[in-house]
């Protein structure tokens, strides 16, 4: 895969830096002193918070529209795959940054309890022993797994309620009984298929399936004690960060594992590298 192309890293007021590809040396090179035009990943600026999810989100850096696939592919893999992250400083600084800066958005003082995904990546546990930092020493880490594919489970009754039901123009039901059962009768054929994948099958053959948002428990709380205790945090700060968030699909479910123990909370998002166009209503 050809990857030398130029490109930079940058942020208003905060600090400028470019980053290269070198191809004979098959590695990305920091440079802390420069940005540019032709940046294809930056700090973000204005558009750091957006509403998302139906929550606050904020993120890091976002790539630039110019960027093609194979070049955005290889730099998140890169970020998250770097085996000895304490060991490569640029990256170490790259994650710092980020975090630097949402701290001048919120009060990270103020927050009881972080919650991110398992990943095979380093960079959540990097992000999180960083914002002890700043971090009350109170407070909590709690990590969410994924779950057994036979936990997996189908909200029919939302689904039921937001298709099943709908009504024509007329007033008139869009579908006939005999067809409301078969749909049902297709989706609980497809939970038996799923319940006999692998999680990350799973993952792929869902990802922009149109039941998706009526498919649950892909994830579950790392320990019974984590569930309990955060079943019963009311009106408490909570931080949910995560690596790189593309489809959203890891940060809507982990928000509706949250939700199923309460709504009291006030949940802010934290990405590494994120979207801004990601609404709650698109996924």
């Amino acid at each position: 895969m050809e990857l030398s192309k130029q490109f930079y890293i940058f942020a208003n007021d905060i600090f400028v830096m470019g980053v290269t590809y070198d191809n004979s040396e098959k590695k990305f090179v920091f440079d802390f002193e420069h940005d540019g035009t032709e940046d294809i990943v930056s700090l973000t600026g204005n558009g750091y918070q957006v509403e998302a999810f139906g929550k606050c989100f904020y993120y890091g850096y976002e790539f630039s529209e110019q960027v093609d696939g194979p070049v955005r592919s290889a730099f998140i893999k890169y970020v998250k795959f770097t085996e000895e992250l304490q060991d490569t400083p640029d990256l170490t600084k790259f994650i710092k940054k980020a975090v630097d800066n949402l701290g001048k958005q919120i009060n990270l003082y103020d927050y009881d309890l972080v919650v991110m995904p398992e990943s095979s990546s380093k960079v959540n546990q990097y992000m999180l022993r960083y914002i002890y930092r700043f971090a009350q020493p109170t407070l909590r880490k709690m990590e969410l797994i994924k779950a057994l594919p036979a936990s997996i489970s189908f909200d029919m009754d939302a689904y039921e309620q937001s298709y099943l039901n709908d009504v024509l123009e007329n007033g008139r039901p869009r579908y006939t009984p005999a067809q409301k059962e078969e749909a049902k009768k297709s989706i609980n054929a497809m939970l038996d298929l799923i319940h006999q994948k692998d999680y990350f099958t799973i993952a792929k053959d869902v990802k922009k399936s149109r039941f998706r948002p009526y498919m649950m428990n892909f994830l579950r709380f790392a320990s019974d004690e984590d569930a309990e205790l955060c079943s019963k945090i009311r009106h408490q700060n909570v931080l949910v960060i995560d690596d790189v968030t593309t489809s959203g699909s890891t940060l809507n479910e982990i928000l509706r594992t949250l939700r199923i123990l309460n709504e009291d909370n006030e949940i802010t998002i934290f990405s590494l590298i994120g979207r801004k166009d990601l609404m709650a209503e698109s996924l």
